[in-house]
């Protein structure tokens, strides 16, 4: 008993937390991952559908992968890129990160 301290019961008069805070408190938490999370990255997916359905042949892109290229022809879900005058190659349209403005690969 030298180094043990005395064990007491806990007193009788523990609240109960009440339900509502409990509710209120995940209602909370969704909240703030819905504004915080799901509804910037629903955005940002519907600005990337919009930029990929307007693809055109003659457009100067940007691919997920930093390759800069002119788009010569789309098929399907695919779209062929010149990325040298001989050259080309073919990615999945959703691997295009941004459009550039007609010129800059001239200007590169």
């Amino acid at each position: 008993m030298f180094f043990v301290s005395n064990a007491y019961a806990q007193s009788a008069g523990a609240a109960e937390p009440n339900p509502m805070v409990t509710i209120a408190m995940f209602v909370g938490l969704f909240a703030f991952m819905y504004f915080l999370i799901i509804r910037p990255q629903r955005k940002r997916q519907k600005e990337h559908t919009n930029l990929v359905t307007a693809l055109g042949k003659g457009d100067e892109v940007v691919m997920t992968s930093g390759m800069l290229g002119k788009i010569t022809k789309l098929e399907g879900d695919y779209v062929v890129l010149e990325v040298n005058n001989n050259l080309t190659l073919k990615f999945q349209k959703v691997a295009v990160h941004a459009v550039l403005p007609k010129g800059t690969i001239k200007a590169i």
